[in-house]
Parts: structure tokens; sequence; C-alpha cells
């Protein structure tokens, strides 16, 4: 599981961008809070960044003529399977959404995707 860096969704192939919304929707869903150690800075922050960042997947999707379930696009949404949230923090939006993507973790991500053979300018 990873989130990949914001600036690089625009770029991702299409399977790395399917892949990206399927573990937003398993992280905003029952994987809430589950230990994992790629992602587990996500769980430091209120769940509402997460969804900040699904946000600018699903439009990624859009744009590309995807049409991700609306059902997401609803910030107290977490799925089939779990309740929606009652109440949830509210943050202001940052750039980057996650402070952890910064300059050093967006080479992880790009060296990650090379050796995937995805070689991203």
């Amino acid at each position: 599981m990873r989130l990949w860096h914001e600036n690089l969704l625009s770029k991702l192939p299409r399977q790395q961008l399917l892949g990206q919304h399927r573990e937003c929707c398993a992280l905003r869903g029952g994987g809430w809070g589950k230990k994992h150690r790629t992602v587990d800075y996500v769980f430091t922050h209120s769940p509402y960044k997460l969804f900040q960042y699904h946000s600018k997947v699903m439009q990624e999707m859009q744009r590309r003529g995807y049409s991700p379930n609306s059902l997401w696009l609803n910030p107290f949404y977490r799925g089939t399977k779990e309740a929606p949230y009652t109440s949830l923090l509210i943050v202001p939006t940052t750039t980057p959404i996650y402070p952890e993507h910064n300059a050093t973790y967006y080479q992880e991500c790009i060296d990650n995707l090379a050796m995937k053979g995805i070689n991203i300018p």
C-alpha cells in the first residue's frame, strides 16, 4: 500500500491511478488505523486529509473519463461495510495535503515506479 505523491497523480498510468483509488477506498473504510509501514503517517492526521487526497485521485479519474462512485465524494462515507462518520475534524487543505509528501518522498515514489518499469519524467 502506498499513497503516491499528489504531484504524480496526473502522470500515473491507468493501473496505478485506479489502484490508488482502491487503496484510498480501503483506507477510508475498514483499513483506517490498521498498521502498514508505508501509510502509517496517514493515521496521524484527521481522516479528512485522506478524503482531500482521495478527492484529488477521483478528480484525475474523472479527467480521464472514469466515473468513481459518487458516494466517495462525501467525506463521511466509509464504504458499504463501515458505518459513516458521525463527526469528523474538518481541516483546511494544505499543499501538499500530507506534509510527509515532500521532495524526498516524491523521489521515493519516482524510484518505486521505476522499479515497476514506469519512468516518469
